[in-house]
């Protein structure tokens, strides 16, 4: 069997625009996992609010890189890593540039390429997703003031961080868009969207197919 985690924030979770959170088949993981049938395991692993490295100075627990690690070590061994983070890094309180945003990646992606989760001890595949941009804000804008610039940005930087380690790259901005209901979460019809974008290029990546560049 071949075994996917997918490790996020609250868009993992399954958050809906306004409150509440979408059920089991409709977060994006679910719709992969029921779109890939037999043969396959989809482990959904989203927080609320959660970092690619950094500590909340209000919320906590929610740095990206503090629970890696611990993850990892309990889902291995799994075939590939899908990790899509960095909405919350724009959040005004960081104070970040985007180039700070995808370093913050990049030390994500270092640690699961160090580790022996994957098959035979060796690293899994990483699949960088790189989140749609922020869309209208309503009760968040505050939080995210000047957020939107920023996360227009972040695509183009995982996809140089991608090629740089030798891993796979998908822009979900390409096929989703955030809600305007609060500007930050997707609406279930773009989980689903996302979910069955993501099919054929999981499958392509456990079939074989190399990342983007030399790891």
């Amino acid at each position: 069997m071949k075994v996917i985690v997918c490790y996020g924030d609250s868009n993992t979770w399954g958050a809906a625009p306004g409150g509440g959170r979408h059920g089991f088949d409709e977060r994006w993981p679910g719709v992969l996992r029921n779109a890939l049938g037999d043969g396959y395991w989809v482990i959904e692993e989203g927080l609320n609010g959660r970092t690619t490295v950094w500590e909340d100075p209000i919320e906590e627990h929610k740095s990206g890189k503090a629970y890696l690690v611990p993850c990892i070590e309990t889902h291995k061994p799994f075939d590939l890593i899908a990790v899509m983070l960095g909405t919350n890094d724009t959040k005004q309180r960081f104070s970040l540039h985007a180039d700070d945003i995808a370093a913050g990646l990049e030390t994500l992606v270092k640690i699961i390429l160090r580790s022996d989760a994957g098959p035979h001890g060796r690293a899994p595949e990483v699949l960088v997703i790189a989140p749609p941009p922020i869309a209208r804000l309503t009760q968040y804008a505050g939080m995210f003031t000047g957020a939107g610039e920023k996360s227009r940005r972040l695509a183009a930087l995982y996809e140089r961080v991608a090629a740089l380690h030798g891993c796979h790259f998908f822009d979900a901005g390409r096929v989703i868009a955030s809600s305007d209901v609060d500007g930050i979460h997707f609406a279930a019809p773009e989980h689903r969207s996302l979910g069955n974008a993501l099919l054929p290029v999981v499958t392509a990546i456990l079939a074989g197919a190399p990342g983007t560049g030399p790891r």
